[in-house]
């Protein structure tokens, strides 16, 4: 059954088209972890089918709730922060919220209450805070305790629920590949001191190596950009003892790549380079780079229900760790004869 022409559907239009009572869509659009998926699905199906929107003053009324979610980010295009923010925004969106977004400049105490009380004015039902700074942990200390409230990318030291990717994890992966390549050590291309996923992959980076008896060569710092990583392997390359190189992210890696290419090091018959992230163009770069994926979409999917638990009153889970992938490619290989 489709709306008439000329009118936009209404929640029966829904429940006909889905073959469900007018309950049931309500049930899916309000309180979606009420419902089985597959009817969860079907409902969702006939709202794209017959492209339903609630009406969010008539949904307020009867639920108390405004149906809109806030997310505090930072103002950022790196690939990280944006590919989280955008699968929270899917996520809650795929079950009929509206999304409302402050971006700040930084996520420190004043900055993040002046965000969660923009949101506040607009009704929200709960946030979600995307904190990838150490200096974010001392805002999410002080916010209003009536406010359900989740972060993503935060540290341990919190009181509210986290979901993120491992990054030790990860970290640890990559660097295990490259000594099981035969490489006595591994170097590394840290991004910023006040990025808490910089230091988690330096964590697992030096712990394998710790671990192993390995030497532990010194971070060099970036600043997560290309130029900054050309930089540093220009450095890199002028070492002779270097024969492999684990990169924060894609886009530094890339430029280590040119920096050894430039200096006559080839990739990866003199020196193997792994990056993180798994950029859409990580596997055009030449060679095409070995990194870690990381499961944005999970991230969000996590966040959002850990958010509707807490919404609910229920206490969802403290930490959820998702654990990331690594993809190997061409720019790896075993250590120089």
């Amino acid at each position: 059954m489709k709306a008439k022409p000329g009118r936009p559907a209404v929640l029966m239009d829904v429940a006909v088209l889905a073959g469900v009572s007018t309950m049931t869509v309500s049930r899916v659009l309000n309180s979606p972890d009420l419902v089985r998926a597959e009817t969860r699905a079907r409902v969702l199906a006939a709202v794209r089918e017959l492209d339903y929107r609630p009406n969010q003053a008539a949904r307020q009324l009867v639920t108390g709730r405004s149906g809109v979610l806030g997310v505090v980010s930072i103002d950022t295009t790196l690939y990280g922060p944006a590919s989280t923010l955008y699968c929270i925004e899917q996520a809650a969106r795929h079950a009929g919220y509206n999304v409302s977004i402050a971006s700040l400049s930084s996520l420190n105490r004043r900055s993040m209450e002046e965000g969660v009380q923009r949101l506040r004015t607009q009704a929200v039902d709960g946030v979600i805070i995307v904190a990838p700074h150490e200096s974010a942990a001392d805002g999410l200390r002080h916010l209003p305790p009536e406010m359900p409230v989740v972060a993503v990318d935060a540290g341990d030291d919190i009181p509210v629920p986290v979901a993120k990717v491992d990054q030790a994890a990860g970290a640890a992966r990559v660097t295990r590949h490259l000594l099981s390549l035969g490489h006595r050590s591994v170097w590394h291309v840290a991004g910023p001191a006040d990025w808490l996923d910089a230091n988690g992959r330096i964590e697992g980076w030096r712990g394998v190596l710790e671990a192993a008896g390995r030497p532990v060569p010194d971070v060099l710092r970036g600043d997560w950009s290309a130029r900054s990583g050309y930089q540093l392997g220009r450095r890199l390359a002028e070492d002779s003892d270097v024969s492999a190189v684990f990169v924060a992210n894609d886009q530094m890696a890339l430029g280590v790549l040119r920096a050894l290419r430039e200096a006559g090091r080839r990739v990866p018959e003199d020196v193997s380079v792994a990056g993180f992230d798994d950029i859409p163009e990580s596997a055009y770069f030449w060679p095409p780079l070995t990194t870690v994926r990381q499961d944005f979409g999970a991230v969000g999917r996590h966040a959002f229900h850990m958010l509707l638990d807490r919404m609910a009153g229920a206490e969802p889970e403290a930490r959820r760790l998702i654990e990331p992938e690594l993809v190997v490619r061409e720019s790896t290989g075993a250590v120089p004869a």
